[in-house]
């Protein structure tokens, strides 16, 4: 097929399932413990709560990729769908139990989760409409999205102050109900071809690929990548202390709730250009070598606050984001796209999400800790040693391990089996 050009319509339209998938995660993931200390948590169960759901998340995320690799009723819309409908649900079941612990524990976690589950499915269907000849500019609405994230930030901080957190869930219904109607409408064209017959009507890919779902399978095909998740755990180790203790952090340098929004903004808004421009800075500089120096700005990112002592350090730590995470993003999605197969390609996208997903679930179950026990910069000293860590390993598996096998092993192993 063709390649298509960027087209204003579908591009719109991807870009609001964006802006409203970080509209919600800005009152749920960023907000988690703003919500779950008001609610009588403390920093260890909040820690505890978190990994729980990350964990769940981590193991699901490649599994879920699997399934919709699959022929099947499963798609990566319908996943989109049923995962909204969940957080709809267990944001409504929120509502009606202010500081019940009991309740709150088991929905929280799930909405959490199924938030990050769904995440990766997101990009995977872009790249689904892409190759069916829709044209999206997925780096100018992935960076909208962060934007929507970064003036929810802005405004949430300040509403939380006056109205308390159950604004958090009335703005995430609200995003989430949006959001419904939006992937119920996002159909291909009959034109093009479907989800289901994707998966199945080419022949030629038949015989040409094969689907590595078994992990081990995975990491023989692309022992560069796999490696590089390691690192990849270590720098969002670094990424979700900071994220999910943010309004600790602040308190600690004497701000509140209305500077953790100005923070989140920053960084969020920051997101944007990056990611809206990425296509033609991947045209200069390859997606490794990208990926390579946003662990490096990771690793910056946080060594900033572990000597700061006024908000005007957190916000130059935040400013880094500029080079870490919207930076990571798109290279790591682009770097999915160009290095492996068709059908290895959702799952390359799903495994880039657990490793972020379990690098927070280290994250959650020693930061709370350390925090409670030893305190904020003890835990800060803690997270740089392994973003560091990460950094050595990332640089390694990008400049000195093949990226994927060539075809000659590849056929020859197929043989071989």
């Amino acid at each position: 097929m063709e390649k298509q050009r960027p087209h204003f319509g579908w591009t719109l339209r991807y870009t609001l399932l964006n802006a409203t998938y970080f509209i919600a995660f800005c009152t749920i993931h960023a907000c988690a413990a703003v919500y779950l200390l008001a609610n009588g948590f403390s920093n260890t169960e909040v820690g505890v709560l978190l990994a729980i759901a990350n964990i769940l998340s981590a193991v699901l995320q490649p599994y879920v990729a699997g399934i919709i690799d699959k022929p099947g009723f499963l798609t990566n819309r319908r996943f989109i769908l049923f995962s909204v409908m969940v957080i709809l649900l267990g944001s409504g079941i929120l509502l009606f139990v202010p500081n019940n612990k009991f309740v709150i524990f088991p929905v929280f976690a799930l909405i959490y989760m199924i938030q990050f589950v769904y995440q990766p499915v997101m990009t995977a269907l872009c790249f689904e409409y892409q190759k069916a000849g829709c044209g999206i500019f997925y780096g100018l609405a992935r960076g909208l999205g962060s934007a929507s994230f970064a003036v929810t930030a802005a405004i949430i901080g300040g509403l939380v102050e006056k109205q308390g957190v159950t604004i958090l869930l009335y703005v995430n219904m609200a995003a989430m109900l949006l959001s419904a109607v939006l992937i119920y409408t996002f159909k291909m064209p009959k034109s093009t071809v479907s989800a289901e017959d994707s998966k199945t009507d080419s022949s030629e890919n038949a015989l040409t690929q094969k689907a590595h779902n078994n992990i081990g399978e995975f990491a023989r095909m692309y022992p560069a990548f796999m490696v590089f998740l390691v690192g990849t755990i270590c720098f969002y180790f670094a990424h979700n202390m900071i994220n999910d203790f943010m309004i600790q952090i602040i308190r600690n340098l004497g701000g509140g709730e209305k500077e953790l929004g100005y923070a989140n903004f920053l960084q969020a808004i920051l997101e944007l250009p990056v990611m809206a421009l990425i296509a033609l800075v991947l045209k200069k500089i390859s997606s490794r070598a990208l990926l390579t120096f946003s662990g490096v700005a990771f690793f910056i990112k946080i060594l900033i606050l572990v000597f700061a002592s006024n908000m005007a350090m957190m916000y130059l730590s935040q400013s880094m984001q500029f080079f870490a995470y919207a930076i990571f993003i798109p290279a790591a999605a682009y770097y999915v796209s160009e290095t492996m197969d068709e059908l290895d390609q959702v799952k390359g996208q799903a495994y880039v999400t657990s490793a972020i997903t379990i690098g927070g679930v280290f994250s959650n179950l020693i930061s709370g800790v350390i925090l409670d026990h030893f305190g904020i910069r003890p835990m800060l000293l803690t997270g740089t040693v392994v973003c560091a860590i990460g950094v050595l390993i990332g640089f390694f598996a990008m400049k000195k391990l093949p990226h994927r096998k060539s075809d000659d092993e590849f056929f020859v192993n197929k043989n071989a089996n």
